[in-house]
């Protein structure tokens, strides 16, 4: 998400319907934002697995650069386990924060393109980077720096390919996400395989070859990708922060922290990246005007509610990938085992335990149907004149299945005994998460940019990604408890959150519903 979005006067000829309709930029930008999301959810679903199993052991850890400071310096000594947990939970979070400042600099100073190219380099570096394990630590940062450059760059450009009155902005929108959904589901199926199977560092080189594919795509998409008004967008960024006062007060601000934690447990247990996030939500709103204050409050205490009911979900790729790997029965049926699938430069044999990182995209495939399954049943009664919850409830329903998916991990890992763990509680909790993620987080982006003040839009969608930066950092922590917990009371911890966060919404509907509810639109 840039910070600011502006919809600077181009040609977009009704005619234009190269792609499906659309004009022809809309392939190229779903095409590179796809590339970008395959690499993204490769690493996303390799990097604990990694650690866990290949990285972090004593003899191969000594040859990574600045880990061993690290262990000792920003992660209390961790080893293992809950060290990678740390890890991944820094990196998994910084990446929903660097975003803010890619935007300040793309509406600032480099403009949409050049940033998101840069972008696109740095990750496409870091994912090569990867294939060196001396150099882990520098992929990780080259990753958090790509990404960020990169995410919310492009998804403002498909927009701008349409006039205002042209009503197949909203398809494109839906075409561009159908290209994110499908990269998430076979991502892991090739990383994945690629890695468990072959050689962790070829997954991760996989995930460079794609990014460096949507970067040529990219820069091929030139000619149809829509006139750039870098004064247009600067100037409607400065309409809606004062950057200066929120740099200052967000630089404040973790200086403060800094010197706290050694005496307060809880700003140290933040770390580093949790105090930068924390200073930068209350530098956001101290750079915004009075008048749009109160609004932008009421929606920062929604992010650790909203946070809270994600750490389940936000788990599936951390501890509870190291769990499957290590005690679920992941078995092809019979009808499939060993069949061999011949094609023109190599031959795939189903072969069990099929990999682990396979389970992401059980996961994946099942979020996007019940992501058009829930739209399309509240449509359905919305049409039939039949009663709807108001976005608030909405989440308070997605919260119940939330803790129903977390209920079935505890169940599966109550029941195990001594053998591995059947596939029907890990799919049920799949099915009843995504259930619950359909019914909170597409709700929550709109709440937040109904409420959102309209000079500001843009930015607070990027403190609505706190809400992940939270999370993540969140995940980090908790998953780590994995090595020195027994596995149900694990499980639990994530219900008691998501029953946190039902309780959070309930408490936040009583107390600040009527005054959303009241807010004029986009004002």
């Amino acid at each position: 998400m840039s910070v600011a979005e502006a919809t600077p006067e181009i040609e977009a000829p009704a005619h234009d319907r190269a792609f499906l309709g659309h004009p022809k930029g809309l392939g190229y930008l779903a095409f590179v934002e796809g590339c970008e999301r395959f690499s993204y959810y490769s690493m996303q679903t390799l990097l604990v697995l990694y650690m866990v199993k290949y990285l972090l052991v004593p003899e191969r850890m000594a040859g990574v650069l600045g880990l061993t400071w690290a262990q000792g310096a920003l992660y209390n000594g961790l080893e293992g386990q809950p060290l990678a947990s740390a890890i991944f939970g820094d990196y998994s979070s910084l990446v929903y924060l660097t975003p803010i400042a890619g935007g300040l600099i793309a509406d600032r100073f480099l403009g949409r393109r050049i940033t998101l190219l840069a972008g696109a380099v740095v990750m496409a570096i870091g994912h090569f980077l990867m294939a060196f394990e001396g150099a882990f630590l520098f992929a990780l940062l080259s990753l958090i720096v790509g990404v960020g450059l990169f995410k919310g760059n492009i998804a403002s450009q498909v927009g701008e390919l349409y006039k205002p009155d042209d009503l197949r902005r909203a398809m494109a929108f839906q075409i561009f996400y159908i290209a994110i959904n499908v990269s998430v589901i076979v991502a892991p199926l090739i990383s994945g395989t690629l890695g468990e199977r072959v050689g962790w560092h070829y997954g991760f080189g996989a995930a460079g070859v794609v990014m460096v594919l949507g970067l040529l795509l990219y820069i091929k998409a030139g000619p149809w990708l829509p006139k750039e008004d870098r004064a247009a967008a600067a100037k409607a960024s400065a309409a809606g922060v004062n950057y200066p006062v929120m740099l200052i007060a967000a630089a404040l601000v973790v200086i403060a922290l800094r010197l706290l934690a050694p005496s307060v447990s809880a700003v140290e247990a933040a770390g580093i990246s949790g105090q930068i996030g924390l200073g930068t939500a209350l530098g956001l709103l101290a750079g915004v005007s009075a008048s749009d204050r109160p609004r932008l409050i009421a929606l920062l205490l929604l992010i650790p509610i909203l946070a809270l009911t994600l750490l389940t979900n936000q788990e599936i790729f951390n501890a509870y990938l190291v769990w499957a790997d290590g005690q679920f029965f992941r078995q092809w049926p019979s009808w499939l085992e060993g069949v061999q699938v011949n094609l023109h430069w190599t031959t795939i044999t189903f072969t069990s335990p099929f990999p682990t990182s396979y389970m992401i995209t059980i996961d994946a495939a099942l979020s996007f149907s019940m992501l058009a399954a829930v739209a399309l049943f509240w449509k359905w009664r919305s049409d039939r004149g039949a009663w709807e919850p108001d976005d608030i409830g909405k989440m308070i329903l997605g919260s119940l299945f939330v803790i129903a998916g977390g209920l079935c991990l505890w169940f599966a890992a109550t029941t195990q005994g001594s053998g591995k763990i059947g596939l029907f509680w890990p799919v049920m909790f799949h099915l009843l998460n995504s259930i619950g993620f359909a019914h909170i987080m597409p709700v929550s982006l709109a709440l937040f940019t109904r409420i959102a003040p309209k000079a500001i839009v843009a930015t607070v969608v990027g403190i609505y990604y706190l809400t992940f930066f939270t999370a993540n950092k969140t995940v980090g922590i908790i998953g780590g408890w994995y090595s020195t917990m027994d596995t149900p009371s694990f499980w639990l911890v994530h219900v008691a959150t998501a029953v946190a966060g039902l309780v959070g919404f309930t408490l936040f509907k009583l107390v600040m519903g009527k005054r959303l509810g009241d807010a004029p639109v986009g004002s």
